[in-house]
């Protein structure tokens, strides 16, 4: 029986690992292990490590981390405080193997403590590029620390074999998200307004957006001209949730506060939609807006526009249903125009993801279990080049 810790730090991260964790807790030669951090433990976002638990499974590890301040001080804090904890956890649980997803910072405390711990990494959505974060060199790290690779396209495993890594470790896997598409239930229209407590009776707006914590882009200023650019289609209900824990993010969470605020009626401000709502949003939105992955990975499958905002997904494989536009009031409303258009909506019916079809649980589960423990890597050089 292999121990599987599969380490979460954030709501939406949760909600791509939702299929996986259900396969391992499944499988007869698989034991889960759960560890919670970060946005988890926090009242301010959610507490929703009892969503975990609501969903059936049992949280192994709570590991407290995230400082109130979200400055880049805070934030670097933070790591080290996770370190700290998931050295504990993580000696206790044992696991053979630890799942890690993506690029943020609660992610690379858990690589470098597990590196540290001798526990093989398994990582997924390695590969790709996010030009706008630190979450760029993040993921990339975490690559460097991996013995196995679940990636999500293509063009995503090659880069990682371009970085060293031993082709038979690499695996394209397609987007863990999409698993979702197939095999979740979903609210009615009706249903999750029932459950929001607010009505649904307008065509409305779904917008998540994060800081922007690389490029030279400004949280509040950003994310004012959003606003104001929504404001242009005042016959349309807002839906808004919370930013993650990046340096800036409280900002974010006090202007939108401040904005459903004033618009009762119109505008919704939530901490978390938890997977079922926000898949069951994205289904019945007219338009999903701002700069959150699942923009580029989840919504195209649906068939429902993506307005992406700035730098933060710049260099992400995307679907011809996402417009991309600058942080400014004037093109986001010119990509408001198109997205609403007839036309345009009536294509992005029929568009081709470019992460996949939905089956990467599965897939990952059996590598999970003919994977080899050693964890021991060598770099492994392309064709051509010197050793």
């Amino acid at each position: 029986m292999r121990k599987v810790a599969v380490f979460t730090g954030t709501r939406a991260e949760y909600g791509l690992l939702y299929w996986l964790m259900k396969e391992i807790n499944a499988h007869a030669q698989l034991e889960l292990q759960v560890i919670a951090a970060a946005m988890h433990l926090s009242p301010e976002f959610g507490n929703t490590w009892q969503l975990i638990e609501q969903d059936g499974f049992n949280v192994d590890a709570k590991v407290e981390m995230l400082l109130s301040s979200d400055t880049r001080v805070g934030v670097a804090k933070s790591m080290g405080l996770g370190t700290l904890g998931l050295a504990d956890a993580l000696e206790c649980l044992a696991p053979d193997v630890l799942v890690i997803l993506g690029d943020r910072f609660e992610a690379l405390a858990a690589a470098q403590t597990a590196l540290i711990l001798n526990v093989p990494i398994m990582h997924l959505h390695g590969g790709e590029i996010t030009a706008g974060a630190y979450d760029d060199a993040i993921r990339h790290a975490i690559t460097k620390m991996a013995s196995f690779h679940a990636v999500a396209a293509e063009p995503y495993r090659q880069r990682v074999i371009q970085m060293g890594e031993n082709p038979l470790h690499v695996v394209n896997v397609g987007a863990l998200g999409l698993d979702h598409l197939a095999r979740s239930p979903r609210l009615s229209r009706a249903e999750l307004a029932e459950n929001l407590n607010f009505s649904l009776e307008h065509p409305f707006f779904l917008v998540t957006y994060h800081p922007v914590t690389l490029a030279d882009e400004q949280p509040v200023t950003n994310f004012k001209a959003l606003l104001a650019a929504l404001d242009e289609w005042p016959e349309y209900q807002v839906i808004v949730t919370y930013p993650n824990a990046d340096n800036g993010g409280r900002a974010i969470i006090q202007e939108l506060e401040a904005y459903a605020a004033q618009q009762p009626g119109r505008v919704l401000a939530i901490s978390s939609l938890g997977a079922k709502r926000y898949l069951s949003a994205v289904a019945e939105a007219a338009v999903v807006i701002g700069n959150s992955s699942s923009g580029l990975i989840e919504v195209p499958s649906f068939g429902i526009p993506t307005i992406n905002i700035g730098q933060r997904q710049s260099g992400r494989l995307a679907a011809a249903s996402v417009l991309h536009c600058e942080a400014t009031q004037g093109a986001i409303r010119a990509a408001f125009r198109q997205a609403l258009s007839a036309d345009f909506r009536e294509a992005c019916k029929n568009v081709e993801n470019p992460y996949g079809q939905g089956n990467a649980a599965g897939q990952i589960v059996e590598l999970l279990t003919s994977m080899s423990l050693d964890t021991i890597k060598h770099f492994h050089d392309l064709a051509g080049s010197s050793s």
